[in-house]
């Protein structure tokens, strides 16, 4: 059946008006060609609407390339001399993984990836990545994960990288100084990787908070940043990861058209077809055309091209779009014959279309991917295009080039070395001028080859490096110094709350407000929140600071009256990614990194429910440490048993666990708003302040909703034992057995309130220590511990928590509003007796002092605690104890009273 045929049918046209109708506009493409036509429908599909014409919804178009033959630009580069060197650096590419293979090492390695992406890749690297030392300031290229070899064997050609670099692959310690990563981690090779991207999903919301990072720093004048733009690599399988396709529509809403996403569809993940049964591409072409994204397909190389203009009827493209992916796989793990028969021959037309195309011939025919001029003009298409993202989705075979023991097998992703006879085929491929005797003497070692300087290939590629700006990927290892903050911004974290009661969340967004009002420092600040603001009592930024939105604020707010009204500018401070934490992390790691990115330093200040914080994207903060972000992570409406009325979802008790297991983050527990400001200014002077040694971390700083009265800064305060993790608080000088009672954040008033206790009711005299960093203080244990290992004979180092509790005398009883395991760390280190109180198991909803008498970690289970141990010593008589349990109820959760109310959650 024709398209007319189908066309009268499904309506009440009579069928030779409606071939007139296609006969029209089959002359109009023939005549004024496809740019034309396109604007003439584009005008009719609007005229329609307007007349209340019922159109149908386009999710999809055919399985062909978006942009016509008849709009391809030229291609502006010598594409043979790019061709030589292409195989050269996919020849070098493999020979890097495959000789790491060489017995002894077995490093592993990804192959297929870059072989079946390097024309994708080559193409930007001579015509569009532009390197930071362009005027415009260069692009930001997120790399996939999987194809690190070809950038490392592009770095060898260009001269960056030498052999000896080469074999060090995946050997970062044993070939310590000529070491590469398996992949992108800029952790691990600061000069060159920018972009972590293989912890799939990653990369895509990384990529477009980056792009939206680059227009904040444009809208809010700290740089221009209209000549840079932002690409994504991308796998066709990654695209199942919901962080992949969760954030589109915020670059949509926003017209990033300075992001282009390129999906590298090769129809395979890692075990086998992406949509076996469906087609992959035309299923993202559906969801990024939904989520507001310009779609260019590149589908087909130029071969096709003769074959798909003689489509008069439609047949082949018929067959294109009702071939499912898992059978495209199998024709290109195939031959010619097989292509012929199983794809072609399934109608007489398609059939006799390639009736006189050898074998050989119906196998060259390319997918898009593979195609330099389609590939160039998609490109082209989508920096061009303005008011939208654009996706690029390119059709490949992975392994391309590979032989037939490679292309387009499930198997390919696991296969890390090659036989000789694939070898040799791939050589012969590639053409690469390597003899049959060099490959023989040392299979496992077949050489690189590069070219001379003075070689056509090398001048062409370095020339084009040159006129792009340079070497892409590099990255920004020092960036210019900024001026921190004042003393008087710290001031007011100082005074505490006066007979007030505050909680430090209330006493962090003070000081906040005082480090945003600094002249110099304050436009460097850059709070995130999502969709908390009023709860964590940050709306008074709304009128002032405002909400960053590029589009400002075209509707009239419904509380434009009040004080704090809500507030949008494209000018706007404050990022609000709205109810999505991984976005909320994703913006942090493009403004933590804007340092090494765009030279600007940038000072993210991300508040978050604490439980949603590494519990919901520890993935994301991984990702942040190895991109080398800094900035300051406030976890607000912190504790197990603080949050009231929230329940099991919502109470926190093991966050600090959690980020205990990322080294770049420094994880405090503070319990008053001085010790927040010491914390935040020990932070700001090393991440920014251009003197210490390990500059990139993230300070993870606890907060709580519970008000209580926040003490001025003593005079004599202790600020290395704030910094380093632990100083006393209160010291009690009476006579009596003795006891040290530790306890941080919210606990403190609790430790304070059994020092009370202990000495008005048991004569006990025990001493308060506020431990702000149960992390940090375990960190300092363990490298004291690994120095001494290392150095046998050298005077033994003490950690930091044994120093500070010198000559403080009796058991240790630490209490947290964390499960037993936060202040647990430390035991190995405390010279004392130790004991923990922890809040383990789900939270739920209560009362403050319910729960707390219920995980048995109020100041009367403090107390309890103390007399346990002592009694055991015998410095109390024995049956004091029970005594205190009985005394205090501690079986019956409302006998608690460790805790106020207020501080709305």
């Amino acid at each position: 059946m024709t398209l007319v045929d189908e066309f009268a049918q499904a309506s009440s046209f009579d069928p030779e008006e409606t071939s007139e109708w296609i006969e029209s506009f089959d002359a109009l493409v023939q005549a004024r060609g496809t740019q034309t036509a396109e604007g003439i429908m584009s005008t009719l599909m609007s005229r329609a609407g307007q007349a209340s014409v019922n159109l149908p919804l386009v999710h999809t178009t055919d399985y062909v390339n978006t942009i016509p033959v008849d709009q391809e630009p030229e291609f502006p580069g010598d594409e043979q001399v790019e061709r030589r060197y292409r195989a050269y650096m996919r020849w070098n590419a493999a020979v890097m993984v495959h000789r790491g293979q060489r017995p002894g090492v077995g490093v592993g390695g990804h192959i297929s990836t870059y072989a079946g992406a390097a024309t994708l890749y080559e193409v930007g690297f001579n015509h569009f990545f532009r390197g930071k030392n362009h005027p415009g300031g260069g692009d930001q290229v997120f790399f996939q994960g999987h194809a690190s070899p070809g950038m490392y064997a592009r770095a060898f050609m260009e001269g960056r990288l030498s052999e000896e670099d080469m074999d060090g692959f995946r050997q970062e310690k044993s070939r310590a100084g000529h070491a590469l990563p398996s992949y992108p981690h800029p952790r691990s090779l600061p000069d060159f990787w920018e972009f972590p991207t293989v912890s799939m999903g990653i990369g895509p919301a990384n990529a477009i908070y980056q792009a939206q990072s680059n227009r904040y720093l444009q809208n809010r004048g700290i740089k221009d940043t209209s000549g840079q733009h932002v690409w994504a690599f991308l796998g066709d399988g990654e695209m199942d990861e919901p962080e992949a396709r969760g954030f589109l529509q915020l670059a949509a809403n926003e017209k990033l058209d300075n992001l282009t996403f390129v999906v590298n569809c090769n129809l395979q993940r890692l075990d086998g077809p992406v949509r076996g049964n469906g087609k992959i591409m035309q299923e993202l072409e559906a969801f990024f055309r939904g989520a507001g994204w310009n779609v260019i397909k590149v589908v087909w190389g130029r071969e096709w091209d003769a074959l798909l203009e003689k489509d008069a009827g439609s047949a082949l493209v018929d067959i294109m779009n009702q071939t499912p992916d898992g059978d495209y796989q199998t024709y290109k793990a195939e031959n010619g014959a097989f292509v012929r028969e199983h794809f072609f021959g399934k109608t007489p037309e398609t059939k006799e279309m390639v009736a006189d195309l050898t074998d050989e011939d119906i196998w060259n025919l390319k997918r898009g991917g593979h195609d330099y001029h389609k590939v160039y003009a998609a490109y082209k298409a989508a920096t061009e295009f303005k008011g939208k993202p654009t996706v690029i989705l390119t059709k490949t075979v992975k392994g391309y080039g590979l032989g037939p023991h490679f292309e387009a097998r499930n198997a390919t992703h696991q296969m890390k070395k090659m036989t000789l006879e694939d070898l040799k085929g791939f050589r012969d491929h590639l053409r690469i001028p390597i003899t049959d005797e060099q490959l023989e003497a040392d299979p496992y070692l077949p050489p690189y080859y590069r070219p001379a300087d003075d070689s056509a290939e090398y001048k062409y590629m370095m020339e084009r490096r040159a006129a792009l700006g340079g070497a892409v990927p590099s990255r920004r290892t020092t960036s210019k110094e900024i001026h921190l903050p004042e003393d008087k911004a710290y001031d007011t974290a100082s005074r505490g709350s006066g007979k007030q009661q505050a909680a430090t969340t209330m006493a962090f967004v003070r000081l906040l407000k005082d480090l945003m009002r600094d002249k110099d420092f304050g436009k460097r600040v850059v709070p995130i929140v999502p969709d908390e603001s009023r709860t964590f009592g940050m709306d008074a930024f709304f009128p002032t600071a405002k909400i960053y939105n590029p589009a400002g604020q075209n509707y009239l707010s419904v509380d434009r009256d009040l004080v704090l009204a809500y507030k949008e500018s494209p000018a706007g401070q404050l990022i609000h990614p709205g109810i999505n934490e991984a976005g909320a992390v994703a913006a942090f790691t493009a403004a933590g990194t804007s340092y090494s990115t765009h030279d600007e330093p940038l000072i993210p200040i991300y508040v978050f429910y604490s439980m949603f914080g590494f519990q919901r994207t520890g993935d994301s903060f991984w990702a942040a440490a190895d991109q080398m972000a800094r900035g300051f992570i406030m976890g607000a409406t912190a504790g197990r048993t603080t949050l009231t009325g929230e329940g099991l979802q919502h109470a926190d008790g093991h966050s600090p666990i959690l980020a205990a297991t990322n080294s770049a983050v420094l994880t405090y527990d503070p319990a008053y708003g001085y010790e927040i400001g010491h914390i935040m200014r020990a932070g700001l002077e090393r991440m920014y302040g251009g003197a210490h040694e390990d500059p990139n971390v993230m300070y993870y700083i606890t907060l709580y909703n519970e008000p209580y009265r926040q003490p001025k800064e003593p005079e004599d305060l202790d600020v290395e034992g704030i910094v380093k993790g632990i100083y006393r608080v209160s010291e009690n000088h009476m006579e009596g057995p003795r006891a040290q009672l530790m306890a941080s954040g919210v606990a403190v008033p609790w430790a304070l309130e059994a020092q009370r206790l202990l000495a008005e009711e048991w004569g006990v005299s025990a001493d308060v220590w506020s431990v702000t960093s149960w992390n940090e203080l375990r960190r300092d244990g363990l490298a004291a511990e690994r120095e001494n290992f290392m150095n046998p004979g050298s005077e033994p180092r003490v950690p930091f928590v044994a120093r500070q509790l010198e000559g403080a005398q009796g058991p240790v009883i630490a209490a947290t509003d964390y499960m037993s395991l936060v202040p647990d760390q430390i035991r190995q280190f405390v010279p004392n007796e130790f004991a923990t109180l922890g809040a383990d198991g789900f939270g739920f909803s209560d009362t403050r002092a319910a729960a707390r008498r219920f995980f048995k970690i109020d100041a009367q289970s403090m107390v309890v605690r103390t007399l346990q141990m002592l009694a055991k010593r015998g410095e109390v008589d024995a049956s004091a104890p029970a005594a205190a349990f009985a005394k205090y109820q501690l079986n019956d959760v409302n006998a608690g009273t460790s805790g106020s109310a207020g501080g709305e959650a």
